[in-house]
This record gives structure tokens, C-alpha cells and sequence, in this order.
């Protein structure tokens, strides 16, 4: 199993509208991929963290999750901001 817990970090206010804006998209893309175990995204005390909690069954469902927000509208639109995040292999 794959767990990726970090934040994504917003410089300002504009950014933390975008996400707003593309979440629900994004994670009603993302639980219905194969291998998603759970995908939440959630808004912090602080309005420009948010907090990444998502499971996969494995590797390749992560990379396969990888390569289809690449090429997705939240992927393009959100690159700039800072992702956070360190990724465990849980066996």
C-alpha cells in the first residue's frame, strides 16, 4: 500500500481559491480510479495549508494517479503551488 501524507501550501489567497474551485473535481476523479483507498484534501486552520491524507493499493495505482493529474485541469492549474508531502510504502 502506498500513503502519501504532507500539505499543499498556498503564497496567497488566489491559490487557495483555486483549489477551491478544483478539489471536488479532482477528488471525485481520484476515488474512482483503480487501487484508491481513500483521497482527502482538507483546508487547515491556516487558509493557505491543506492538509493530503490519500491511500493506494499499490505502486503502480499511485503512478497511475500521477500521470492522470498531470494531464488533468487540477494538474495544470494548480502546479504552481507547493506540494509538501513524503510518500510511504506500507507492506
Amino acid at each position: 500500500m502506498i500513503k502519501i501524507k504532507g500539505h499543499l501550501i498556498c503564497k496567497n489567497s488566489e491559490e487557495t481559491d483555486l483549489i477551491r474551485q478544483l478539489l471536488p473535481e479532482h477528488t471525485r476523479l481520484t476515488k474512482k480510479e483503480a487501487g484508491c483507498i481513500s483521497f482527502d484534501v482538507t483546508e487547515t486552520t491556516d487558509p493557505l495549508i491543506w492538509k493530503i491524507e490519500e491511500f493506494f493499493k499499490d505502486k503502480t495505482a499511485f503512478d497511475n494517479h500521477q500521470k492522470r493529474t498531470l494531464a488533468s485541469a487540477w494538474g495544470k492549474e494548480t502546479s504552481s503551488i507547493i506540494r509538501d508531502y513524503i510518500i510511504f510504502e506500507i507492506t
